[in-house]
């Protein structure tokens, strides 16, 4: 199989989004032209996305929901259970606790973790805080998957340096700073500046970057 990029990976994750919605109306089939209008792409660009894994619908009946559903759903790694563990419980950690759409799509969050005295031992949605000294064992004897990051940007490197050791293979950041890996663990990273600053661009310059950028799929058709 190809190399997927980036940006189609993030159009399987609308597709799944829009997927899911017409299941809960009852819609059985969908065409790629209504997904294309739903996800603020183009018709070809569904086609291209679904073809680097295979060959999905009929021609003329479309895609079955259901079906198509569940295949991005094992596309996305999303039918087994995810171990998450937490860093950092600021106002960033502390909402993402909060999310449940984390635990309906398999990612299930088993160790909360922070430096600050006055959080540790304390209870944040069922779970005990634990303190940031002991994060390489707890990682480790629960053989957790991903780390969410949500830590000041001075620390974050070091989190991250301990979960690789500890044998965590998935990191998401969102500390605002460039963080570095070894090629065996995947880093996705947040930076909400960042993702602000784009959309004011988008807005400045109007017209079909604004709704692009709406969208969630941008102009990169890659």
């Amino acid at each position: 199989m190809r190399k997927v990029s980036d940006p189609t990976v993030s159009r399987l994750s609308l597709y799944l989004r829009i997927l899911t919605e017409l299941q809960e109306q009852g819609q059985s089939t969908v065409s790629s032209e209504e997904l294309a209008r739903r996800g603020g792409t183009t018709a070809a660009q569904v086609r291209k996305d679904l073809s680097f894994f295979g060959t999905f619908g009929k021609r003329g009946l479309g895609y079955g929901v259901p079906d198509l559903l569940a295949k991005l759903r094992s596309i996305l790694g999303l039918e087994r259970r995810w171990r998450v563990a937490l860093v950092g419980l600021g106002k960033i950690g502390s909402a993402l606790l909060g999310y449940q759409d984390f635990r309906r799509q398999g990612f299930h969050v088993e160790a909360v973790f922070d430096a600050d005295p006055a959080k540790i031992g304390r209870r944040w949605d069922g779970l005990e805080v634990r303190s940031a000294a002991e994060m390489e064992d707890v990682l480790r004897e629960q053989e957790i998957d991903i780390v969410i990051v949500a830590v000041p940007a001075e620390a974050a490197q070091e989190v991250v340096d301990r979960a690789v050791r500890a044998g965590v293979r998935g990191i998401l950041n969102f500390a605002p700073t460039k963080l570095h890996v070894p090629p065996h663990v995947a880093l996705r990273s947040v930076n909400m500046t960042v993702e602000l600053e784009g959309l004011s661009y988008a807005l400045s310059n109007g017209g079909r970057e604004a709704a692009g950028r709406r969208s969630g799929v941008g102009g990169d058709r890659s």
